[in-house]
């Protein structure tokens, strides 16, 4: 995890969100311990509250359980119930932001789409 902290969201929330990442692309898969709220805290120099809040917002959303004198896991299906809320939130608040600026540009979705089959294919 990287260890800068941005000043416009609450720093719990972000780690929130980076702990969703690492859970989104694989880095922690069902299953897998989370890192303990110590050494996050430790590693990171924050207050073991913002990390424990961090955690328990976790766990109220059905990601992460608690397993007692054991510590976090990632809950079965983590990632398929976030991949689904993600899409969710995509296609209801970013893709109607991201489609108007690209009616305000002028660009054409189908060409733009062909750009990045183009840019997928040149990586590979």
């Amino acid at each position: 995890m990287p260890t800068r902290w941005n000043d416009i969201e609450p720093i719990y929330w972000q780690l929130k969100e980076r702990t969703v990442a690492m859970i989104l692309d694989g880095t922690l898969a069902e299953g897998d311990a989370l890192p303990s709220v110590r050494t996050v805290a430790s590693n990171f120099q924050l207050n073991p509250i913002t990390v424990s809040k961090s955690y328990q917002s976790l766990v109220d959303e059905g990601l992460v359980e608690k397993r007692r004198g054991l510590g976090m896991f990632v809950c079965a299906g983590a990632r398929d119930q976030l991949v689904a809320s993600e899409r969710e939130r995509f296609l209801e608040k970013e893709w109607p932001a991201t489609l108007n600026r690209i009616e305000q540009l002028g660009l054409d979705v189908r060409e733009l789409l062909k750009i990045k089959v183009r840019s997928g294919s040149e990586s590979q």
